[in-house]
């Protein structure tokens, strides 16, 4: 077989997959292109491995795929704006008024949670106990040393060092950062005075791009605390926290502990989606819940990127919940992913079929 008869084979097998997936405007095989949130990443990244691996076949290699940037929430929120990439992906919800400004439609991809990982040798994973006041406090600079009275209290049967807290910051807009500071401002009085957002006047930290910074960062720096998501926090052999929820318990950061959280979540297409999971209510849910969300341009008919992209998201909705699981993720539940469709039809003209794609 020539070389030329491989690639239009190759062509052939990606543009059948979206065809299979969409009845919309036509797509051929091409590289799907997307930016921001770093939460998402990991998991993007496998779903386009075992997308990509999925479509070999004896006579056929596949090309397209997804090229992902991980520049954070802000900065892909911007990106899908000026049309420079095929999908934004962010924690920070859009209001209906935003994504009318903005030209998008805006549904979740999957349920996560941020970690608040430290760097202190000889304590086991969820074994430190931290409340949001005490994480406000170390932010604020109210609390410096492991050994302070307020720190002991919750944690009467830990050895912690005296040694000086190093806190760590992300440096970029993002929403891991907007999630954290929203539940540090739910809790703190004092934190209200800096506030929520994807970026903040942060009394002392030092910063890192990134979650992947993060996790370098607090690995390399000895007594060091930070934020970061579950995912990037287990690769990287973190030891979590566990935090107080809004029922007085201590919880770990684990996909049952968001899935608690997740568990009444009022998603709505009437609204694009828009909700906030920060210190859900329940005994088991774990408070720093956070849901990311797609982004893609609101057109008739679909262009050819974005069928490309929804079309990429069917097949993880379809195929890529036990990756989602395995990483520390929460899949959506199925009627949510029918909520979805319906709203892909409604919004965008974008048929989705209902079977999976073979593989």
């Amino acid at each position: 077989m020539s070389l030329r008869t491989l690639r239009l084979a190759s062509r052939a097998a990606l543009a059948a997959m979206a065809a299979a997936l969409f009845v919309a405007t036509p797509t051929h095989a091409q590289t799907v292109t997307g930016s921001g949130s770093t939460l998402v990443q990991p998991l993007l990244n496998r779903w386009n491995q075992d997308n990509l691996r999925s479509q070999w076949t004896a006579e056929s290699q596949p090309s397209g795929g997804l090229d992902y940037e991980a520049s954070g929430s802000m900065a892909g929120v911007m990106r899908i704006k000026d049309r420079a990439v095929d999908f934004g992906a962010s924690e920070v919800p859009l209001s209906p008024e935003e994504a009318k400004q903005y030209g998008v439609a805006q549904f979740p991809i999957v349920v996560g949670g941020v970690a608040a990982a430290v760097n202190l040798p000889g304590v086991s994973q969820g074994a430190l106990k931290l409340s949001g006041e005490l994480i406000a406090d170390i932010y604020l600079g109210k609390v410096k040393t492991w050994s302070d009275p307020a720190i002991k209290a919750l944690n009467p049967d830990l050895a912690l060092p005296a040694d000086e807290i190093r806190p760590v910051r992300r440096s970029d807009g993002s929403g891991t950062t907007f999630a954290f500071t929203s539940y540090l401002a739910k809790i703190s009085e004092g934190w209200k005075t800096v506030g929520a957002g994807q970026t903040v006047e942060w009394p002392v930290g030092r910063p890192a791009r990134g979650n992947g910074g993060v996790a370098e960062m607090i690995s390399r720096t000895p007594n060091s605390i930070g934020y970061l998501d579950l995912a990037t926090a287990r690769k990287a052999g973190l030891t979590v926290a566990s935090l107080k929820n809004a029922a007085g318990a201590f919880v770990a950061p684990s996909a049952e502990g968001f899935q608690a959280a997740a568990a009444n979540a009022p998603w709505n297409a009437a609204n694009d989606f828009g909700v906030s999971l920060v210190d859900a209510p329940g005994a088991a849910a774990y408070p720093i819940v956070v849901t990311t969300f797609a982004l893609v341009p609101d057109a008739r008919p679909v262009a050819t990127g974005t069928a490309a992209a929804l079309a990429f998201f069917n097949w993880g909705f379809e195929r890529g919940d036990s990756v989602a699981a395995e990483l520390g993720y929460v899949p959506l539940p199925p009627e949510t992913v029918e909520k979805i469709r319906g709203y892909w039809r409604d919004k965008l003209g974008a048929e989705p079929t209902l079977e999976p794609q073979a593989g």
